[in-house]
């Protein structure tokens, strides 16, 4: 998976007629999916209904055709609604069209430069919680609507929106909330009843022609937005560099989530099929289809996973299915897109609920808090909290490095640097325990000797009558240079007491470290032996006792 082959290339390759069959079918039917769902997410961001559809139209096409997976949709998702939405509120349109190309662009260099297997490097914890934190902005977010309240105030955070649903709870609309009930029971209940056909657009023409027959008091799409139905069209971008800096931190945001969201579900994708996709082209394929969504008036776009998995499901066997998938939502936005003004605002936030819902990961949250050590949950906890109550950089930044330091602490914590026990101080367990010259000290190091485990390198003080350490390091993967220090440091302590100092067994890393620092040089190439029994009699020469 190292070369940077579409997987549409491959496909066709061995592409038969009852192929294409199955992927238009699935092509069509995932996008009557994705059609509320890319509205509904538009007017979540910020923007405009048809911007949700420029994204899937054009993001989805693009992705699909470059991608590094068989079945992956791309589109709008839930995960950028409220990154989006900032973006909008503090830089425009055109800022948020920059920093997605910005984005695209940092996306295809981490594709070229081989780091899609970089996201095992983010603990499961950290995207559970920032997974779960969003999806919980997403629902305090769609309240408003949901409830058909009225703001005074046009608040962007998420424990703004709190408060101004709590100072404008007054203008509660029973109308509006009915009718968010009721698209809500149509997506739960509708599935279990028809499930070949999508309930969320059974609840949005249900609501809508409720709405508009009983001319109820309920705001519409058309009501708060201007419907177009004109195509994509290109956008010359503002590259101009204050631009650029006020919003490359938003496109390395909207990277990183990017990419971590794309391959999670691309991995997700590879369970259900038994395949393996390429992540370095999926990278690159994400980059470019942000790039063209921003180009074309659309929204950043990632693999989306119910989509994907919709996909699958109903038979998709190809990228070519992601492609008709767009060219369904091109007709629709053509054809179909000025009935969307009738779309009530609850079934909107309905839609999006019942989305938050889904990506919140609330049972594997239940069996973490059930198995997992409590200082996984402690990043878990602390990374939700932060992408609710701040944003999902800081929580990112402050989940890793908790989650890193954890994890030294634990290896620390099972680096062991301790004397050997011997015959004459346990003759009850001679038989275990190998001879040792009464001249000589052995020291066993386990694990990574680290910086944080550094200070168990012990110190040496009035050993009298002993003449050589031996260290064995078997057990030891790595060094780094804080290790050495105090190698280095014990040496001379050494050094001033008389010994001589010993090595046994030491692995290839910690031996291309000491010959890089002159340390072997420095201890003598003689005293590193290949194992302990060479090392040993090693000692007894150094000692005298052997010659």
């Amino acid at each position: 998976m190292n070369d940077l082959t579409p997987e549409l290339i491959l496909s066709l390759r061995h592409y038969s007629k009852s192929d294409l069959i199955k992927d238009i079918t699935s092509g069509i039917i995932v996008a009557i999916i994705a059609l509320p769902l890319s509205i509904a997410l538009a007017l979540a961001s910020g923007v405009s209904p048809e911007q949700g559809l420029y994204t899937a139209i054009i993001a989805g096409l693009v992705i699909s055709a470059f991608g590094g997976s068989k079945v992956q949709i791309a589109g709008p998702t839930a995960a950028f609604a409220t990154i989006v939405a900032g973006v909008v509120a503090r830089s425009g349109m055109g800022g948020l069209a920059t920093a997605t190309i910005l984005a695209g662009i940092i996306l295809v260099v981490m594709g070229l430069c081989k780091m899609g297997s970089m996201i095992k490097f983010i603990p499961y914890t950290i995207t559970t919680g920032f997974t779960a934190g969003i999806a919980v902005t997403i629902v305090i977010g769609q309240l408003k609507d949901f409830m058909g309240l009225t703001f005074k105030n046009s608040p962007i955070e998420t424990i703004d929106k709190v408060k101004e649903v709590c100072a404008c709870i007054g203008s509660f609309n029973l109308w509006a909330f009915i009718i968010g009930l009721v698209a809500l029971a149509i997506l739960i209940f509708w599935p279990r009843l028809f499930p070949k056909i999508p309930s969320s657009l059974i609840a949005v023409i249900a609501t809508a022609a409720i709405v508009k027959l009983a001319h109820l008091p309920v705001n519409t799409i058309g009501d708060l937005y201007t419907i177009s139905s004109a195509p994509p069209h290109f956008t010359a971008p503002d590259f101009s560099l204050s631009t650029i800096v006020a919003v490359l931190p938003d496109a390395f945001t909207i990277a990183v989530l990017a990419a971590i969201e794309s391959l999670l579900s691309a991995v997700v994708a590879d369970d259900m099929i038994g395949a393996r996709h390429n992540s370095n082209m999926e990278l690159v394929a994400q980059g470019l289809g942000n790039a063209a969504s921003a180009l074309f008036g659309g929204i950043p776009a990632t693999g989306a996973i119910a989509r994907t998995a919709a996909n699958i499901n109903n038979g998709g066997k190809s990228p070519v299915a992601g492609m008709v998938h767009a060219v369904v939502l091109f007709l629709v936005l053509l054809f179909l897109m000025p009935y969307a003004a009738l779309i009530p605002m609850p079934c909107i936030a309905a839609i999006l609920f019942q989305v938050a819902y889904n990506m919140s990961g609330w049972r594997a949250i239940r069996k973490e808090f059930k198995t997992a050590p409590a200082s996984d949950l402690a990043v878990l906890a602390i990374t939700f909290l932060l992408t609710v109550i701040f944003d999902l950089v800081v929580a990112i930044a402050v989940g890793l490095t908790l989650a890193c330091l954890l994890f030294m602490k634990r290896m620390a914590d099972e680096s062991q640097f301790e004397e050997w026990a011997y015959i004459e101080e346990s003759p009850d367990q001679s038989e275990r325990l190998k001879p040792v010259p009464s001249h000589v000290l052995v020291f066993e190091f386990i694990g990574p000797m680290f910086f944080g485990a550094a200070d168990k390198i012990p110190h040496l003080e009035h050993q009298d009558g002993k003449k050589v350490l031996v260290l064995r390091m078997k057990g030891v993967p790595a060094l780094d240079i804080t290790a050495l220090n105090g190698l280095e440091r014990l040496w001379r302590e050494c050094e001033k007491l008389g010994m001589q100092m010993v090595f046994s067994h030491v692995n290839p890393q910690p031996m291309s470290l000491l010959k890089k620092a002159g340390f072997i040089e420095m201890v003598g190439s003689e005293n590193f032996q290949p194992n302990i029994d060479a090392a040993l009699d090693r000692a007894a020469v150094l000692d005298g006792t052997k010659v």
